[in-house]
């Protein structure tokens, strides 16, 4: 880079935007690698503190006061008068490269120490293990607006721009990391990614603010002052709305997530796809919220805002009717879905940079107050994410809470109306407006979307009922007629434990005594529809069970379900919420003979978490000597040469894998004789009249060893010479699975 050369008849105003403009895109490049950074630290913490909702609420919020509080400060900062906003940039991102290459080493320690602290004590964890890097990524909002709002005089115009950018370089950074970053490189590699950015938006601020320094010295003008419009709202009254903003717009990326989850059956496709629709519009948002503030009257302008609130309630309004009306399309709803998602993203990103204009003055106070609103905003964003994220989705289904957002929505625009100073002719009519599209959406769900879980998990116009439907901050379950379970719209099992009629892979528990001597401990990590529970906790050897299942929603299942019912009151077994990985961390002295695992789907999000090398060898520290893992790797040969390259012994056994530190005895005669006792609530499983002989003969030609269905390490190992072992870093299938990829 060499020195920057103006022309001669350069204006203060001139040189003034070109900094600005330099600004803008050091200040793109900025957004890239914070939502890297987001991302990944997410994954860290929710591996270590666990994938449950309390986790996912705390560490979600933690970061996001981290910005809040970041902007207070930026606040202060920028009350300076020799602020040079390129430098203070440069250093920010210097520092926050420097937190980042050490961030996950940081992590893994302090988790290792305060695992097994309570709850509250875990939040002001998270909060301060994020608390240094976001207060750099929020200080930086504040202080480049007040520098670019002193220049314009445009209050609004400052804010929409900055945000647009850097939110606009966010949801890039979102699409790349889905689509390149995570499926090829992991979490290491993503964060070396970020901090060298870090690095280079740096040097360029640094080198810029150097090279603009030195056309200063040689007689060139840096700044100069825009004459300012006085702010024509309170800043009480903006700060509230701000803070009334942040909350609707994460209740409604909180919502817009759960449903596109469910209709993709892939929460890690879902969150990349929605959060990069909706970054991309808030970004789009503020951009042409900055641009009205600058070329619209004051009055126009607010006049606008609220046009667009009510346009932000429509898009929201149609979204469910849409979805459960094109769910024939199959994946191209998904494609509705991100439209819809970034209308109400756009219209509601407006919001900000509108307030800024209406409330702030353009004064020596103007990154303070800023940082204010931006705080507020925040403070908004982090109650949605707890209400919404953590309470309503217990108390009200997705039609529920859409219904809350439109009328919340509505309440917003009813009051960006009422201090609007227009006619009063003007606020009936935009008040009429607002009411028509409440009322319109409210109809429009009762009527269109009465059917929306059915027809989105069916991909098409379902012609019934679910029978059973739990909804709750964990995810969606759904129970179709024929007893099949679905977890947020993806296959889970089926209420089924009669073997004579296996319909869901039942043999699988029942086969627990062939590999195993005496399987009297055991614990099994996931719940789902309990027949695995009652199989494994009616086995003649089995002494206790315990059960570690994150979602308490499919208690509320078995309880209705007569096959299984049976398990919530039998006194071997004792039910845990909670993640399993998390619990076996925080229950070191657990040692079990079998530990079991039946989750489903290699692909499905945070399924690395039970599938990885590291987890492996968690689950060995928890095994007695002899002690056997058993657990579901569905069709992934990755995920299976994972297991038997952790382990010494082992087999493929059907789909899942059966590994030991100690050589196994497949005892066919144990487990006949253990066929032939086993009685499920008192009732026999296998007759001794001869039909019930003759299918005891085939289960064990069916499984003999030498079979398709039993697949040593050995022969696996060497069938799958190549494939890349599965770990916590390289994130497993979950990424890779839906680009084609595996």
């Amino acid at each position: 880079m060499t020195a920057i050369e103006l022309p001669a008849n350069a204006s203060v105003q001139g040189f003034a935007a070109y900094r600005v403009r330099i600004l803008c895109i050091l200040f793109f490049f900025s957004g890239f690698p914070a939502l890297i950074y987001q991302l990944t630290w997410q994954r860290s913490l929710f591996r270590i503190f666990g994938v449950n909702s309390e986790s996912v609420t705390i560490i979600v919020t933690a970061f996001m006061l981290g910005l809040g509080l970041g902007s207070l400060c930026g606040g202060w900062i920028s009350r300076r008068a020799d602020v040079r906003p390129m430098l203070l940039l440069g250093l920010i991102e210097f520092a926050t490269a420097a937190f980042g290459l050490a961030s996950l080493q940081i992590f893994e320690t302090v988790g290792a120490l305060v695992a097994d602290l309570q709850l509250p004590a875990l939040a002001a964890i998270n909060l301060v293990l994020v608390l240094v890097p976001t207060l750099l990524m929020g200080a930086t909002l504040p202080i480049l607006v007040a520098y670019v709002a002193r220049v314009s005089g445009q209050i609004g115009d400052a804010v929409g721009t900055l945000y647009f950018v850097n939110t606009l370089g966010a949801g890039a950074a979102c699409l790349v990391c889905a689509i390149v970053i995570f499926p090829f490189l992991g979490m290491h590699a993503a964060i070396a990614i970020a901090a060298a950015i870090n690095i280079a938006v740096g040097a360029s601020a640094i080198a810029a603010h150097v090279l603009l320094d030195r056309s200063t010295r040689s007689g060139s003008p840096t700044s100069a002052k825009a004459p300012s419009a006085p702010p024509i709202l309170g800043m009480g009254f903006v700060v509230l709305l701000a803070m009334a903003g942040g909350f609707i717009s994460l209740s409604y990326e909180i919502y817009l997530f759960r449903v596109m989850s469910f209709a993709s059956g892939s929460s890690s496709l879902a969150f990349a796809i929605t959060l990069y629709a909706f970054l991309t519009g808030v970004a789009v948002g503020a951009r042409q919220a900055g641009q009205s503030c600058r070329t619209l009257a004051p009055q126009d302008a607010l006049r606008k805002a609220a046009s667009d609130l009510i346009w932000a309630n429509l898009f929201g309004a149609v979204l469910l009717p849409l979805m459960t009306q094109l769910a024939w399309l199959g994946a191209g709803v998904m494609g509705v879905a991100v439209v819809v998602t970034y209308l109400i993203a756009r219209q509601w990103g407006a919001l900000l940079p509108y307030l800024s204009q209406f409330g702030i003055a353009a004064d020596e106070q103007i990154g303070q107050r800023t940082a204010l609103l931006y705080f507020a905003n925040i403070v908004g964003c982090a109650g949605g994410a707890i209400l919404t994220g953590f309470v309503l989705t217990d108390y009200f289904g997705v039609r529920q809470i859409a219904a809350i957002l439109l009328v919340g929505g509505t309440l917003t625009a009813f009051a960006l109306i009422a201090v609007g100073q227009t006619t009063r002719q003007e606020q009936s009519r935009l008040c009429g407006l607002a009411v028509a599209v409440l009322v319109f959406g409210l109809g429009a769900s009762a009527l269109l979307s009465q059917r929306l879980l059915e027809n989105l998990q069916a991909h098409t116009l379902a012609d019934h009922d679910f029978p059973q439907v739990v909804e709750n901050h964990s995810g969606i379950i759904t129970v179709d007629t024929d007893g099949t379970v679905f977890g947020n719209g993806m296959y889970d099992g089926r209420f089924n434990t009669d073997l004579k009629s296996d319909r869901n892979g039942i043999i699988r528990p029942y086969a627990l005594s062939l590999f195993h001597p005496a399987p009297r401990r055991v614990l099994m990590i996931g719940l789902a529809s309990g027949s695995w529970a009652q199989v494994i906790a009616n086995n003649p050897d089995v002494e206790s069970l315990t059960i570690v299942e994150i979602n308490r929603g499919y208690l509320e299942l078995i309880a209705k379900h007569d096959d299984v019912k049976s398990i919530l009151n039998n006194p071997k077994i004792k039910i845990v919420e909670d993640d399993g990985r998390r619990w076996l961390r925080h229950h070191p002295d657990a040692h079990f003979d079998v530990v079991v695992s039946n989750t489903t789907w290699h692909f499905r999000a945070n399924a690395t978490n039970l599938l990885s090398s590291e987890f492996l060898g968690l689950v060995q520290q928890h095994l007695k000597p002899g002690g056997i893992f058993f657990y579901n790797t569905t069709s992934s040969r990755r995920a299976q040469r994972t297991g038997c390259t952790a382990f010494s012994y082992g087999a493929r056994f059907l789909n899942h894998l059966v590994l030991s530190q100690t050589p196994i005895a497949w005892n066919y005669a144990r487990w006949r004789r253990t066929l032939e006792t086993y009685s499920i609530d008192g009732k026999p499983e296998f007759a001794s009249d001869d039909a019930d002989r003759a299918r005891l003969d085939a289960l064990m030609v069916d499984f003999r060893q030498d079979g398709p269905t039993i697949e040593p390490c050995p022969q696996l190992l060497e069938a799958t010479t190549g494939q890349t072992l599965v770990t916590d870093d390289n994130m497993g299938m979950e990424w890779r699975y839906f680009l084609g990829l595996e």
